[in-house]
């Protein structure tokens, strides 16, 4: 394996204190960019093909205009490397990896794949984008292969990473940008109940604070990418409008934290969607399959639009989703 220099720590943490200054400059400012190519493949989540591996997590390859950028990590250590190598997909070459929040399901594979890839460059999965929030005190997580976020902040940076902590809208490359924690407008409770985190100002209720979403800003409008939606589908989709473009959203692809949601919640919810022009739909992981295909009932899209997410399921900007087979 390479060796990572201090000096290329010190550089790297130099360029994360500047990112994070042109984080809170970039705040509410859209830059009106539209992307031209994307693709998005995912890498974990509860169903798979193949030799691929399902769990419960989510992962998933950002391709966008030639930049390259990893969505959460998934949940054990090596299922997301295990998925890229069985899909033929290279994480090597990708500098950025974007957490969504703290949760082990979304960041378990973050110390595997920044150890094994970095062997093949220093500079692999070296830049970490965080919502603000994430490192408060919590109870351990409950698998014990599973890091807390300060023991995940501790080994990260042993290993030369850093993590980029933002609190508002930032954009990353042009046209793509993170939300930053979502603010909670519409009464959505995607996260689970008595769960207490420690701030400055005592222990308070566990909101999944730091949940934020990736949004890419194209000419058929909006494509969000959440990781479980804890801050709510329809908030994080109406915060993206406000920030960023008021466009259409074109797709919402991801986990959405759904999978225990009423009909009569998911008829809100499709209500809502509808309002914002959602034409695409991928639900994979906490979504929940049922949930999927009611709001694709009530949203009356079809087998190409409403789609159960897999592993290895792309979707593309101008040729839609491919499913996999098994979601087909």
């Amino acid at each position: 394996m390479k060796r990572i220099s201090i000096f290329s720590i010190v550089i790297v943490a130099m360029l994360a204190t500047f990112t994070a200054a042109r984080a809170q400059s970039n705040s509410n400012q859209t830059s009106g960019h539209t992307v031209g190519s994307l693709k998005i493949t995912v890498l974990s989540t509860m169903l798979a093909d193949g030799g691929s591996l399902g769990e419960w997590g989510f992962a998933a390859l950002i391709e966008v205009d030639g930049n390259r950028l990893l969505f959460d990590t998934g949940a054990r250590p090596t299922t997301v490397l295990k998925n890229a190598r069985e899909l033929g997909v290279d994480l090597s070459t990708i500098r950025e990896v974007f957490l969504s929040h703290h949760h082990y399901d979304h960041t378990g594979g973050l110390l595997t794949l920044r150890r094994e890839l970095s062997g093949e460059d220093p500079e692999a999965l070296q830049r970490t984008h965080v919502g603000k929030g994430i490192f408060y005190d919590r109870p351990p997580p409950s698998r014990p292969w599973a890091q807390s976020p300060e023991g995940l902040k501790t080994e990260y940076e042993s290993m030369g990473g850093v993590f980029v902590v933002h609190d508002n809208p930032y954009e990353l490359f042009p046209g793509v940008w993170i939300t930053g924690p979502v603010p909670r407008v519409y009464p959505e409770r995607n996260y689970p109940e008595n769960g207490k985190i420690t701030t400055s100002s005592g222990a308070i209720e566990d909101t999944i604070p730091e949940s934020q979403s990736l949004v890419i800003n194209t000419d058929r409008g909006l494509v969000v990418i959440s990781g479980c939606g804890h801050a709510g589908i329809i908030n994080t989709l109406d915060y993206a409008r406000k920030q960023i473009n008021n466009v259409p959203v074109y797709a919402a692809i991801g986990g959405f934290h759904l999978i225990a949601a009423s009909d009569d919640h998911l008829r809100w919810t499709a209500d809502r969607m509808r309002e914002f022009g959602v034409s695409h739909f991928m639900g994979a992981h906490c979504t929940g399959i049922n949930p999927v295909f009611t709001l694709r009932t009530f949203l009356e899209m079809d087998r190409t639009t409403g789609v159960v997410g897999a592993v290895g399921a792309e979707f593309e900007l101008g040729k839609g989703i491919q499913p996999g087979v098994i979601a087909r």
